[in-house]
């Protein structure tokens, strides 16, 4: 058996699975189509058991975005109807479909859903992430305590529409019901399943599972895993990388002849740390990595990204980020803000970001990636189209490497409003670490010594 991960942006598909591969699943995320099939390939002869595919969707419309979730699991999927029995019963070969969303409900997840459930069956909707903080009670998703709707984030983006997951789902078409697991902690998973089973029978295409702890998705998970065999039709999860770690940690879910994932190749060079993300979480991680390592910052004017290939500054800002890395130095480059800064352009921002730094990726030996559309972007630029995920610096912020083996260059993937201050300088120590494993002790040192004295900050190669 294996597994297909769909999702809506490259961060999220990296963080939903990186839990297979900390239970030591070999498991690849794969930025295209054809690099997907060539995943699929590889599962299907054992040589992988996780496929994370991004269809990169999440700022579609939705019925285009629909269109691809249903696209990549009819290509994928193994099985085809929500009246197959996909995957029922522990040890078959058929593949099992996780659709990752936003644990914040970002992007088209809705549309999503209502496309894949007459394919993949009953969708059990779990997008709760108590390690990130995020849970989920009566239907509503929570933020450390404030309900989604309340969030700033929220009121920038969806004011005036219902954060509220059942009538969020119910206006896409979808039979829905609320499923609490507070009081049945104490049932057996096979009595769980019992009851998720009912509301399937009743005719239910949208389960929506309140969940206030890691424990309680564990059961859901534990549960699901019973009701592949009580229940003879198809179902898929549809969460955060919440639910994906719990099902990771059943053993049970592969059987025992999952293939182990691939050791690192490690080299060394500098490493570059790229931000598109302006979230006020991305500033703050920004400013503490500065901060602990010393190492210079470039601020790329939206002004030059919006028009990049003519702009006039933008030789020089490529040349900028050059020099320090042909010498072997760290560097934080991150876009800049501006007044006349559109969020919806944030994909483009960062593709013109990934052109400057492209010519440069040959010296780099560490990547970190802060948001979905720059980390896709730079990967995409440079040429790189999957990854084979490795372990992960934090919750939600995962390492990995090209699946080709060939270019040694150790990538990290954070999405942007996401994880804790110490987030991109833990992914720095961790990438230093792997360079310095290589190293004798006097070496180490004088790395160390020679990132602490780097000017902490260079904001415009013009001045």
């Amino acid at each position: 058996m294996s597994m297909l991960i769909v999702a809506d942006d490259l961060s999220g598909a990296a963080d939903c699975a990186i839990g297979f591969a900390n239970a030591g699943r070999r498991t690849v995320v794969a930025l295209g189509a054809d690099e997907a099939v060539e995943a699929a390939n590889d599962a299907a002869a054992d040589r992988v058991a996780v496929i994370a595919l991004d269809t990169d969707s999440r700022r579609l419309a939705p019925a285009d975005a629909a269109s691809r979730a249903a696209q990549a699991w009819r290509a994928l999927g193994g099985t085809q109807g929500a009246n197959a029995s996909a995957g029922v019963g522990v040890g078959t070969s058929q593949r099992r479909l996780y659709k990752k969303i936003d644990s914040t409900l970002r992007g088209n997840w809705v549309a999503e859903v209502a496309a894949l459930q007459p394919l993949a069956g009953l969708a059990i909707v779990a997008p709760a992430f108590p390690a990130t903080g995020r849970t989920v009670r009566d239907g509503r998703v929570f933020v450390r305590g404030v309900p989604l709707g309340e969030t700033e984030t929220w009121q920038l983006e969806h004011a005036g529409k219902t954060a509220d997951l059942q009538p969020m789902l119910e206006e896409a078409g979808l039979r829905t019901a609320l499923f609490a697991v507070e009081p049945m902690r104490d049932l057996q998973p096979d009595l769980l399943a019992q009851a998720l089973a009912e509301h399937a029978r009743a005719g239910v295409q949208a389960l929506i599972v309140d969940a206030q702890s890691e424990a309680d998705l564990n059961l859901i998970a534990r549960a699901t895993l019973v009701l592949r065999e009580v229940l003879h039709e198809a179902f898929f999860w549809v969460g955060s990388g919440g639910l994906a770690r719990e099902l990771a940690a059943l053993p049970e879910l592969f059987g025992n002849d999952a293939p182990a994932p691939v050791a690192p190749l490690r080299r060394e060079g500098p490493i570059l740390t790229l931000v598109g993300s302006l979230s006020a979480v991305s500033g703050a991680q920004c400013a503490l990595l500065r901060e602990r390592t010393g190492m210079a910052e470039l601020v790329v004017p939206p002004a030059v990204l919006r028009n990049v290939e003519s702009h006039p500054e933008s030789a020089q800002w490529r040349a900028a980020i050059g020099a320090p890395l042909a010498a072997g130095s760290d560097l934080l480059v991150r876009i800049g803000r501006d007044d006349a800064f559109d969020p919806s352009e944030g994909a483009h921002l960062s593709t013109a970001l990934a052109a400057l730094v492209e010519p440069h990726v040959c010296h780099l030996a560490g990547l970190i990636a802060t948001g979905g559309e720059t980390a896709r972007a730079m990967l995409s630029q440079a040429g790189i189209g999957s990854l084979e995920l490795l372990s992960e610096v934090e919750p939600g912020v995962a390492v990995a490497q090209p699946s080709d083996d060939v270019r040694r260059l150790t990538v990290v993937t954070k999405a942007g409003a996401f994880g804790s201050d110490h987030a991109l300088y833990g992914a720095w120590l961790h990438l230093r670490g792997l360079q310095e494993a290589t190293r004798n002790g006097s070496q180490a040192d004088s790395q160390r010594a020679a990132h602490a004295s780097r000017a902490p900050e260079t904001n415009s190669p013009l001045n």
